[in-house]
């Protein structure tokens, strides 16, 4: 059960205009990873991404970020997944999440798309498989659907991005703890945090 998971993907858009927009919170987290686990992130053409690989447990755990735009995200994880052999329930997908206030993050296995195009790219892509795992970032709504394109794509202020921090920062810690002793108790600890 512990060792399931083989594949971390951090959905973002690519390019330096987007790299501290709220749409990359899931990004931050793979980011995160590899700098406490000292990987450098690469680019590989053949998985259309940065890549990275570090040890969990004794195995492997690959690291992508798409650099595709957030609506083909699919192609990226589609394209490793079948490369490396990995089924899409040893796939955790990390996002940014509008339903989850900042400083808050959760982790849910299956479930839809909620309108989010990196997740309906993956579902799509992964052969309409909704059963990989998925780490969901809080970075708030802006209260209106017409204004959800913008506010993904715009910055979030400095006290916001401080509390986004600090929920990438504790899901990089419940990862571990996912990583090495599964689900149930990764949730415990990460759904009882709130940052303030």
């Amino acid at each position: 059960m512990s060792n399931q998971i083989k594949l971390l993907v951090g959905l973002a858009n690519p390019g330096l205009e987007y790299k501290r927009t709220r749409h990359n919170a899931g990004a931050w987290v793979v980011e995160e990873l590899a700098r406490v686990h000292n990987v450098s992130m690469r680019e590989e053409a053949k998985f259309f991404g940065l890549t990275g690989r570090i040890q969990s447990n004794g195995d492997d755990l690959r690291l992508l970020i798409p650099t595709t735009f957030m609506n083909l995200s699919g192609k990226a994880i589609a394209a490793m997944a079948k490369f490396y052999q990995i089924k899409p329930e040893e796939i955790l997908v990390a996002h940014d999440e509008l339903d989850l206030p900042p400083g808050v993050a959760k982790f849910k296995k299956g479930g839809g798309h909620g309108g989010h195009n990196g997740l309906r790219d993956t579902i799509s892509k992964l052969a309409n498989t909704k059963e990989f795992y998925r780490l969901r970032i809080g970075i708030g709504h802006p209260g209106h659907k017409d204004k959800v394109a913008g506010f993904v794509l715009g910055k979030a202020p400095a006290k916001e991005q401080e509390l986004i921090d600090a929920a990438v920062d504790e899901s990089t810690r419940c990862l571990d703890i996912l990583l090495k002793d599964g689900l149930s108790k990764a949730q415990n600890r990460l759904h009882t945090f709130k940052a303030e």
